[in-house]
């Protein structure tokens, strides 16, 4: 089965809201994990709108499951995730000013500041992960970085879905069979939700983990947070 990991962000903004500790993030990670979650993740950005750094430093000694730290490899966030130790960093390329990540890396003409980084993760025994768009050069590219996955951007399958879903799935077909055929794991994230998720995971064999926070926790308000996590993990299931 492909392993479902929650982003708990959205949590973390409703707290924020108003200040204090409530919602709780280590109580709804826990929660979240007996619901059956494979994996927590997180992505920390330097003006800590949602995830604090305090918050990644209490989680790494509360997850039991999985603990993936996604981000853009500032030396903050670079030192953060050496001291954490989490299962997974998942690197990306989002500015300090954008609302939600928008694109994957270009893995070719990044490819010695992301091996230079990866290696020093890989060194404390971290598994490391890129997040690229669905194209075989970044796919192989990648590869040449030293990272063990990528994560394949879905906004794109995503919003072409319900309009066409055989055109928004073929890229990523292609790259992951690129990944496979490299040895490199695949991972994906992106705006995936109960009413895509399923068709992405029949199609994309090699699919190891999704990431999923912002729709999960969304449909959760509709349906309940544990009800939720078994529809997605029910999804999953080849």
């Amino acid at each position: 089965m492909t392993k479902l990991s929650v982003n708990i962000n959205k949590i973390a903004t409703l707290r924020n809201a108003r200040g204090g500790d409530f919602p709780n993030i280590l109580q709804f990670a826990k929660d979240i994990e007996s619901f059956g979650a494979n994996g927590i993740t997180v992505h920390p950005r330097p003006d800590e709108r949602h995830i604090k750094y305090s918050d990644v430093y209490e989680l790494s000694q509360t997850v039991k499951t999985e603990f993936n730290i996604e981000g853009n490899p500032n030396r903050k966030f670079i030192d953060l995730v050496l001291s954490v130790k989490p299962t997974q960093v998942t690197l990306v390329p989002d500015a300090d000013d954008t609302i939600t990540s928008n694109k994957g890396w270009d893995t070719k003409n990044n490819l010695e500041f992301l091996k230079d980084i990866i290696s020093e993760f890989k060194i404390k025994g971290i598994r490391t992960s890129v997040f690229v768009d669905p194209l075989t050069e970044m796919v192989e590219y990648a590869k040449l970085t030293g990272a063990n996955r990528v994560e394949l951007y879905t906004e794109n399958y995503a919003s072409m879905f319900l309009k066409d879903k055989s055109n928004a799935i073929s890229p990523y077909i292609l790259a992951a069979k690129t990944a496979s055929d490299l040895n490199i794991g695949v991972n994906a994230g992106h705006d995936l939700n109960l009413e895509n998720l399923k068709f992405f995971n029949q199609n994309i064999p090699e699919l190891l983990e999704v990431s999923i926070g912002h729709a999960l926790i969304t449909e959760s308000l509709y349906n309940g947070l544990k009800k939720t996590i078994k529809m997605y993990i029910d999804r999953l299931n080849k």
